[in-house]
Parts: structure tokens; C-alpha cells; sequence
């Protein structure tokens, strides 16, 4: 009986043995050249990839043999790089390691034609036109113009749940104001068209907002609100950790039917930056529908954003700090201080100008 016993044992740690080595064999055949065939195939990576993500594609190009053996071999192996959006060129004969070192290089089976553009937190829709005409084959009147086709306007009410009718207001000044998040992007060549631009930076907005969709759906606010005033906020406040408190002020001073009095939404009304130039007494109490100094928008929002938010921007409009205070000011230190009565902030004004604090163009 034990004799039995242990041929039954021996017998299972033989298959079992067997099967560990026919799958380390399988694995490690798995992780070489498809083929001996060296011509490229292009492989576009979006912002948002990563080294896991790509496994389908890979799979699909016909340039790794499994997708279960290369996700282990990453995992085991992580890239020491992070993966970088762009066109790569790839082959058969390559294998995993030598496709992940690629990869992960970043640069030596790039495209040479392609093309980064930055757009930068704070940026309206002025300088993403400039940037666009600076960077690629489409000019700045190119831009103006595909935000004014009102049907491509519509198919992205249709494509994207962040946005609704709102972009169609006549009065916005630019009906995407807000909505294309900023980042670093990289596209193919410079004969990249502008819906091509649009949808990239519209895709990254709706990965971004995504974690934040179900909070966004419990609000009383519009997307295109929230957007609005997280676009104002990233103009008043440089600090992050100050952004949920100001986003708490603003929200005050709307539910007290108080104007937002927002310096950078006077600026955006009349189409002058703020580093630009000091404005003049005509255009500081300039009415139009930006302007939240005016009488008009007590109570309100402006029509649209003014500049791309940055995601903490967002997450504090979405979230913002409960705090006892209708107004803010910020020292030329960057640091920011909160008062609940018009006299403590005007007091707070005299003390840093006093302490030579007080910011100064």
C-alpha cells in the first residue's frame, strides 16, 4: 500500500515538474521574435498608455507571440522609463525585450517628424491658437474657424458626456474654452489637423474628469459651470493647496448673490492678458458677460471659462474647502490670506502693502 502510495506521489511531482518546465519553455519562447521579417509597422501611443495597456495593440501588429507572457514579463521586469506617447516603429523580429527597450527609450524608434506641443495650465484659447499655428501646418485663423463650424460643434455633444449644449452659446468668445486639458502631446508630423489636436486634448479632459463623474453628476452645477469657475480659480491662486479655499469663497459669494469680482475674468472680457498691460478705467468696468465685476453677474458665473484648468483646478471646484471667508488676497510671496469682511480685507491690503508684501506688475 505505502509502495503504491509513493509511485502516486512520485508520479504527480514527475507531471507536476514537467509542467512547470513545459511552461517556463513556453514562456520564455513566447517572449522572442515573432518572426525574422524586419520591416517596421507604425504603432501609435496615446497619452494615457501605458506598458500594460499596449499589450492588445502589440498582440494585434502581429509583434509579440502572447499577451499573458508579456504582461508577466513586465510585470516582473518593469520598464525603468515611464512609456511616452508618439509614433514608434517596431518590428516582427524584435521580441518583448528589445520592443520594451524601445519603448521605453522614448527616442530611438520615434518618428523623426514628430511633433510635442505644451499646453500650459492658465493658457486661453488665444495662445493654444498660437501654439497651434507656431508648432504645425494650420494657421491661427484655421482654429477660429473650426470653433465656429457649428455641426462639428454638435458631434462633440454627441461624442463626449462632459459636454452639452452649453458650447453652443453665442456668446462665448471661444466655445472649447476650458474644455481641452492641459499637458505635454505628441502627434505624428506637422500636417496634424486641428480636429485630430482637439480630440487628443478632449480625450485626455474626459480620462481626467472621469474619477470625478459621479461627484460632478451630484452637483448642482453644470460640467460647463464647473469648468468655469475651475478656470477662474486657476488664475487667481498659484498655490494648490490654496485652491480648495478659494473655490469655497467663490461658492460663498455666488450662494450670497455676491459678484465673483475675479480680476483675470475682466482681463478675458476685453481679450487682454494679464501680463500684458494694466487695463483701463473703461475696460475695468467694461460690461459684457466675462466681466464678473459688473452688476450683471452678481450672483453669477461668467458665460464660459477663461484658461485651461489643471486637474487640481477642477478637483477643487468639483470639491471645494468649506471655509468662513467671502474674500482673498495673495502677497507677492504667492501666499494667500482669507478674510470674511470687506474691511478685514481691506485691512489685510494695508498691512502687506505696509510689510511690502503687496504684489506690484
Amino acid at each position: 500500500m505505502k509502495k503504491t502510495i509513493l509511485l502516486i506521489i512520485s508520479a504527480i511531482f514527475i507531471f507536476l515538474l514537467m509542467a512547470v518546465l513545459i511552461g517556463f519553455y513556453w514562456y520564455k519562447n513566447s517572449l522572442g521574435p515573432v518572426s525574422s521579417n524586419s520591416s517596421t509597422v507604425q504603432i501609435e501611443v496615446v497619452n494615457g498608455s501605458t506598458y500594460m495597456t499596449l499589450a492588445d495593440m502589440l498582440y494585434e501588429n502581429k509583434l509579440i507571440k502572447s499577451k499573458i507572457s508579456y504582461k508577466i514579463y513586465v510585470k516582473l521586469n518593469p520598464p525603468k522609463n515611464g512609456l511616452k506617447a508618439g509614433t514608434y516603429y517596431l518590428s516582427e523580429n524584435m521580441g518583448v525585450e528589445k520592443i520594451l527597450s524601445s519603448l521605453s527609450s522614448g527616442g530611438a524608434s520615434v518618428d523623426p517628424n514628430q511633433i510635442s506641443i505644451t499646453f500650459k495650465e492658465g493658457i486661453n484659447m488665444r495662445r493654444i491658437a498660437s501654439l497651434i499655428a507656431e508648432k504645425t501646418n494650420n494657421s491661427e485663423e484655421d482654429v477660429y474657424k473650426l470653433l465656429n463650424d457649428k455641426e462639428y460643434l454638435k458631434s462633440l455633444v454627441e461624442e463626449y458626456w462632459f459636454i452639452d449644449n452649453s458650447i453652443l452659446n453665442e456668446k462665448l468668445y471661444y466655445p472649447l474654452e476650458g474644455y481641452l486639458f492641459p499637458d505635454t502631446y505628441y502627434f505624428a508630423n506637422k500636417d496634424v489637423s486641428i480636429k485630430e489636436i482637439f480630440k487628443t486634448l478632449l480625450d485626455q479632459m474626459g480620462k481626467k474628469l472621469e474619477p470625478l463623474r459621479s461627484q460632478i453628476e451630484k452637483s448642482k452645477y453644470s460640467v460647463h459651470e464647473l469648468l468655469t469657475l475651475a478656470s477662474i480659480v486657476e488664475l487667481e491662486v498659484a498655490t494648490i493647496e490654496h485652491r480648495g479655499k478659494v473655490a469655497g469663497v467663490f461658492y460663498n459669494r455666488l450662494n450670497a448673490g455676491m459678484n465673483l469680482g475675479s480680476d483675470p475674468t475682466t482681463y478675458y472680457g476685453v481679450g487682454v492678458d494679464m501680463s500684458e498691460r494694466e487695463l483701463t478705467r473703461e475696460e475695468f468696468n467694461a460690461v459684457n458677460d466675462y466681466n464678473t465685476r459688473a452688476n450683471a453677474l452678481h450672483g453669477k458665473l461668467p458665460v464660459g471659462p477663461i484658461c485651461m484648468p489643471s486637474i487640481s483646478s477642477i478637483e477643487a471646484s468639483v470639491s471645494p474647502t468649506s471655509v468662513a471667508a467671502y474674500y482673498f488676497v495673495a502677497d507677492k510671496n504667492g501666499e494667500t490670506y482669507f478674510t470674511k469682511t470687506y474691511s478685514e480685507h481691506l485691512a489685510k491690503i494695508e498691512q502687506l502693502k505696509e510689510s511690502g508684501l503687496w504684489y506690484t506688475r
